[in-house]
């Protein structure tokens, strides 16, 4: 195992997310997810992990030469991310998730006379309406379709028209809840709203409707019914995890990524009033444990998204006791007085976590370097604020 591996085992955060693992010729060999960076990651690297794992555990291990992660909100999100990410790289090592298997999502076109509620694993840019695509998918997508069309009436046959034939094998107005709009029981218009109103709760736009789902399920326990509670459980959980992700949005593919990390370039150039939008940026952040031990953090981000092969740490070896300022000159000094000496390019703007005393301390400092033309701001978290050092005030 190289340093810089061993030191990226030991700042692996404990988070959910995924993880990549890179060899020596920098391909990616392997994509994982975790509920904790930290504890999966590490473990395989335990001495008991080469000593008792298959072959090819043991050749994953002694291949790995880099290491890169992403952190996650969730481990469902990491699920979903690990998918896109092993079918994009296709990694040696992966075999699950290899196939072509996709999350289970479901899809309603109100383009259609008749819409109905159908489950899909591909989600096409056709102009219909998609829910998902959902990581537990498999165990509450087709009850809460079920339960949906129980209640507001839906169909699910297909044939617009049936003919005497087709509808004498089609019983679902009889034994099941069907309102039939195909042979005229409803109007076209009467059956849309009612589609409609299932859509508005699979967008969580009717929590009563989640209400009265969970008194339901309520009663069914106090009359001992636990394998209807069951299941009314089942239906309500599944309605409240799609209204969540429904609220967080989708999982961006890395096109949209990228398009949204070109759009918050342009604000920040107008902001900062830049040349151009900012390619290449740097920022520092200062943290340390009870006040000892301080380390300076780099991070970088290229065209907008994060590029952890350029983040770096540096120990304050100059400044004793709690002093960021001092701390930030030290760490800025030290990152571009090597730049200057290697002659290798600048970033095109330098962000300092901090207020104005901060900035000012980076700025002092890349004055000294000769660097003034090298444009810079602060990060204020408490207000999420944008601070220069021109006169005016904080940018929001």
């Amino acid at each position: 195992m190289n340093d810089s591996l061993r030191e990226k085992l030991k700042n692996l955060p404990d988070k959910p997310g995924c993880y990549l693992m890179r060899d020596r010729r920098g391909r990616i060999i392997y994509i994982g997810k975790a509920l904790s960076l930290r504890r999966r990651v590490q473990s395989y690297f335990r001495p008991a992990t080469l000593r008792q794992g298959d072959p090819k555990l043991r050749g994953l291990v002694n291949s790995v030469h880099d290491l890169e992660w992403i952190v996650t909100r969730t481990e469902d999100q990491a699920l979903l991310t690990e998918n896109e990410l092993i079918k994009q790289h296709l990694p040696r090592y992966n075999i699950l998730l290899r196939d072509d298997k996709r999350y289970l999502a479901i899809r309603c076109d109100l383009r259609a006379p008749l819409p109905r509620l159908t489950t899909t694993r591909l989600l096409r840019d056709d102009g219909a309406e998609y829910f998902g695509p959902f990581p537990s998918g498999a165990r509450f997508v087709r009850p809460v379709i079920d339960y949906l069309e129980q209640q507001f009436g839906l169909r699910r046959c297909t044939p617009i028209r049936p003919d005497a034939e087709a509808y004498r094998h089609c019983h679902d107005d009889v034994i099941r809840t069907c309102s039939a709009p195909c042979v005229g029981r409803i109007g076209a218009a009467e059956y849309r709203a009612r589609v409609a109103e299932a859509c508005a709760v699979l967008h969580g736009e009717r929590p009563a409707f989640l209400e009265d789902l969970r008194e339901q399920m309520a009663a069914a326990a106090a009359a001992l019914d636990f394998e209807r509670a069951a299941r009314l459980r089942d239906i309500w959980m599944g309605l409240r995890e799609m209204a969540r992700q429904r609220a967080r949005g989708p999982l961006g593919t890395p096109e949209m990524h990228r398009a949204d990390a070109a759009n918050g370039l342009r604000q920040l150039q107008a902001a900062l009033g830049l040349a151009r939008p900012p390619a290449v940026i740097e920022c520092f952040d200062i943290s340390n444990t009870s006040g000892v031990l301080p380390v300076a953090s780099l991070v970088c981000a290229i065209d907008g998204l994060p590029d952890r092969r350029r983040y770096r740490h540096f120990r304050i070896r100059e400044v004793e006791g709690p002093d960021d300022p001092r701390m930030i000159a030290e760490a800025v000094r030290r990152r571009y007085s090597r730049l200057v000496q290697e002659e290798l390019p600048l970033p095109d703007l330098l962000l300092v976590d901090g207020g104005i005393t901060q900035l000012r301390a980076a700025r002092e400092t890349l004055k000294d370097l000769g660097l003034t033309q090298l444009p810079s701001a602060g990060l204020a978290k408490q207000f999420e604020e944008l601070v220069v050092d021109d006169g005016r005030g904080p940018i929001r």
